[in-house]
């Protein structure tokens, strides 16, 4: 079968809007940009894993928060609808939900990360032949940036500490059983395990629990990057025994670019004395903090980790976004993400084939989670990812120099959204005899 017989079986449009019918999802929660091109009015955005929509139900509510400001001025931090001095706990019940911790255990402050660092402090602790800090080749730079830095600040050489664990020739994504090898064999020099959860270039989703269980098996701490996991699959970090977990919510999560991130402590650490942190006036105890004593007095929390007074109208956002995650429910959105994902590979199966297109995550639905990377050969995913746009309407992302990311979120994406991916990458990459 040739590519254009192929094409003419690829899976109709009709068949795309039956299966919305049947599948709908809550795009009518969020706004949809434009489309900046092909015959469609609204984009196919499949983009949240960089930056997510945003909820219709943001711009009222945050314009409530700074109605009360100038109604009340500094008299909102205890007047207010929702007061501002206690506004960051309204978060902490549906973000621990989330995450799978229990509410002491989950916070909501700062960005990623600075968090990351802040978590460091405390946990990356080297000492004698343990020094090492193991993180995939793969991970985002900035993880890259942060655990070269630390190990800096422990005077150590970033070069020697720093271990970066590959996929083996060939391969796309890091196998488990090599984490695992690893740990077995070398465990014994590593001090912090520090991997992302759901790899941002392949889509990869790691095996948290039994990474994180041969990482303490081994006498290290292990924590994890949760930038393109939190919001996209079910987590249950409390259950499988991680140490610290640090997250953004700009991406899955739909609070708006830089948003808040969030913070994860498994509650043994909380209240250990010996556990160093950087303090500020929002580490102590809530009830004491006005009395504007020299010592903190921290709580047995996670909001121990705290450092500012949390920014309310950044706040606002985040509110609003987990209230949609708690009413819709991660296992719902699970199981429709399974649905939607799979569809996009098998669109792409019948595109790729015979196009210089190939995609690189990991085919079984348990190793994955919304996103379906597609390594293209010759020429430039950003260019190409314009053409999309342009041409077709179809947002993605691109990571120099050969993948484009397509992420269809549950939350808001459709299957037309896929059938049109495939429908224009079938038109934009010219086929190969």
């Amino acid at each position: 079968m040739d590519t254009s017989e192929r094409d003419a079986t690829r899976p109709s449009e009709q068949e795309a809007h039956r299966l919305d019918q049947a599948d709908p999802g809550h795009r009518h929660l969020f706004h949809v940009p434009p489309a900046d091109g092909g015959r469609y009015p609204q984009a196919a955005y499949l983009a949240g894993n960089s930056l997510g929509l945003q909820p219709r139900a943001t711009r009222a509510e945050l314009l409530a928060d700074l109605d009360a400001w100038g109604r009340l001025g500094v008299e909102g931090h205890l007047e207010a609808d929702r007061p501002w001095l206690p506004y960051h706990e309204l978060l902490t019940g549906p973000v621990a939900r989330l995450v799978g911790a229990r509410p002491a255990e989950a916070v909501v402050m700062n960005s990623l990360t600075v968090n990351l660092h802040l978590l460091m402090v405390g946990f990356y602790r080297p000492a004698g032949r343990r020094t090492r800090i193991v993180i995939e080749d793969g991970a985002f730079p900035s993880d890259s940036y942060a655990v070269r830095s630390q190990a800096r600040l422990h005077g150590l050489d970033p070069d020697a500490t720093v271990v970066r664990l590959r996929p083996r020739d060939g391969e796309d994504t890091l196998r488990t059983a090599d984490v695992l090898g690893f740990l077995a064999a070398e465990g014994d020099t590593v001090a912090l395990v520090l991997l992302g959860g759901v790899n941002y270039l392949t889509g990869e989703l790691m095996d948290i629990p039994a990474i994180t269980a041969a990482g303490r098996a081994a006498g290290a701490v292990v924590g994890w990057d949760l930038a393109h996991a939190a919001g996209n699959v079910p987590l249950a970090l409390h259950d499988w025994d991680v140490d610290f977990a640090a997250w953004c919510s700009y991406k899955y999560l739909n609070s708006g670019p830089g948003a808040l991130a969030g913070v994860f402590v498994h509650e043994r650490h909380l209240g250990r004395a010996d556990l160093i942190r950087l303090e500020g006036w929002w580490s102590t105890e809530a009830a004491t903090r006005f009395e504007m004593t020299p010592v903190s007095r921290p709580p047995a929390t996670a909001e121990a980790w705290q450092v500012s007074n949390p920014p309310i109208f950044a706040m606002g956002p985040v509110r609003t976004s987990l209230e949609l995650f708690d009413s819709v429910g991660m296992p719902a959105l699970r199981e429709r993400s399974v649905r939607l994902t799979g569809y996009l590979e098998r669109l792409l199966d019948e595109v790729t084939a015979g196009r210089p297109l190939r995609v690189v995550t990991p085919r079984e639905p348990e190793r994955r989670g919304c996103q379906l990377s597609v390594r293209i050969g010759g020429g430039s995913a950003g260019e190409l990812t314009k053409r999309l746009r342009h041409e077709h309407g179809v947002i993605a992302d691109a990571r120099e120099p050969d993948v484009v990311r397509f992420a269809p979120v549950p939350l808001y994406s459709t299957y037309h959204d896929c059938w049109r991916v495939a429908d224009a990458l079938a038109v934009t990459v010219e086929s190969q005899p």
